[in-house]
């Protein structure tokens, strides 16, 4: 314990890092700051005790959760950063589909500008529409005081902003900050919603509302899902790799050998991230049109959060992004050109398209495993917390976020305490986080 404190105390010994932590914890006290202001006009007490009762269940209850209780306040930051997930995940595939887009982004960073400022347009756009569905949903419901125009105009130009100024957030935190600033915002939500689900939980087998042996299975869960996410996002395939000696003057270069790691999990939890913010339009679409015509209710059942059809598409969505994810993160063809010019093979395999050809082979073998463990990660926990009545934050998908963003950003930490000659949390080797 007193080396694990000694460890600790090193990242404040390190001016940069130091500064890093800082700047992102301030920005996340500001996010959490405008989680608590609530959109003007709105009636907070129908609000209250609307998602007290249906709001506060079902796929509205989880995306409550990922925006830190704003959507259940209806606050300024009710939008979170979904708008900016979903407009990413657009561009992805836009860049793979269009050649103008896929130029721009082998162009290095100027490249990446223009393909970050297109994604903030769309994130624009996709604010002002789901900025839109909320305003509408506040106003069917009876949760605006004076409804009308004036206030539409006004909570959907709040909404989309403060849209705009979470995905700013998440850039800075990016920029200037530790870690991913996307995922650090949802990780943040999720941890701050953690304690009163704790007390809730406590409360419950106190008044006899929880059975104990409920809760020893909630814990057991909680356990052996971030068991499995620390076994499995330190687990790597290790490519051996061999450089052929080079003359070059009067000295030798060369002839060593290496490994590139492949790790068994290459997309960390960006698949689940994206999944929910793609299913989360239909299942919203579908529970309007399920009000209007009722011969739809069975589907909007069937794809609640919950449901059949869910939990399939649900799978679906994380082995798709874990493949088109480990696609973007690793190109076999520039590893296999990279090698060749540095003077690499791997033994037994021909340099260039014969090593591209294993490369890919090699990636599709390892991310099936990795895809698949996500999925029962999300699926099983999520079965469990549907039967047994849990809290959302014990929920496969929350806990997988909060573990595999907690281990990439100490893995980050990690790195800067290894490169200024410190040791890092573990004195006994390094944490394996998202690197390489």
């Amino acid at each position: 314990m007193v080396v694990l404190l000694r460890n600790f105390k090193n990242i404040f010994l390190v001016s940069d890092l130091r500064k890093k932590i800082l700047f992102t914890l301030i920005v996340l006290a500001v996010y959490r700051f405008g989680v608590h202001v609530p959109l003007p006009g709105i009636d907070t007490i129908k609000l209250a005790g609307y998602m007290k009762g249906v709001g506060a269940g079902g796929f509205l209850g989880w995306l409550d959760l990922i925006s830190g209780g704003a959507l259940q306040r209806l606050a300024i930051f009710a939008l979170g950063i979904q708008p900016y997930i979903s407009a990413s995940i657009m561009m992805s595939l836009l860049t793979v589909m269009i050649p103008t887009l896929e130029q721009y982004a082998k162009e290095g960073e100027y490249g990446r500008r223009i393909i970050n400022q297109y994604t903030r347009y769309l994130t624009l756009l996709l604010s002002i529409v789901q900025g839109s569905a909320i305003v509408v949903f506040a106003q069917a419901n009876g949760l605006v005081l004076s409804p009308g125009w004036s206030f539409r105009v006004m909570a959907i130009f709040i909404l989309s902003v403060g849209s705009l100024f979470v995905m700013w957030f998440g850039e800075q935190i990016t920029s200037h900050g530790i870690g991913n600033g996307s995922s650090l915002l949802i990780f943040g939500s999720i941890v701050a919603d953690l304690p009163g689900a704790i007390v809730k939980t406590i409360k419950d087998i106190q008044l006899d509302q929880m059975d104990p042996f409920m809760a020893l299975i909630l814990l057991a869960t909680a356990v052996t899902v971030a068991a499995c996410v620390v076994f499995m996002e330190r687990g790597e395939r290790k490519i051996p790799v061999q450089y052929a000696k080079r003359i070059i003057g009067n000295k030798i270069y060369g002839g060593q050998s290496s490994y590139i790691p492949l790790k068994i999990n290459v997309s960390g939890v960006m698949p689940v991230i994206f999944t929910n913010s793609v299913i989360a339009m239909p299942i919203m679409l579908t529970k309007f049109l399920a009000s209007k015509f009722k011969w739809l209710e069975g589907a909007a059942d069937a794809l609640s959060y919950g449901g059949l059809l869910f939990y399939i598409l649900q799978t679906i969505f994380i082995v798709f992004f874990a493949y088109f994810y480990a696609a973007i993160q690793l190109n076999p063809e520039d590893v296999a050109e990279n090698m060749k010019k540095s003077g690499g093979f791997i033994p037994g395999i021909r340099p260039g398209r014969k090593t591209a050809e294993f490369f890919n082979y090699v990636l599709n073998r390892v991310t099936f495993p990795g895809a698949m463990y996500l999925a029962l990660l999300c699926i099983i926990p999520g079965i469990l917390a549907v039967f047994f009545g849990f809290h959302r934050v014990f929920s496969g998908i929350s806990l997988l976020i909060v573990v595999g963003v907690a281990l990439d950003t100490s893995a980050q930490i990690e790195s800067y305490l290894i490169e200024r000659r410190y040791e890092g949390f573990l004195s006994t080797g390094r944490l394996k986080g998202k690197r390489g």
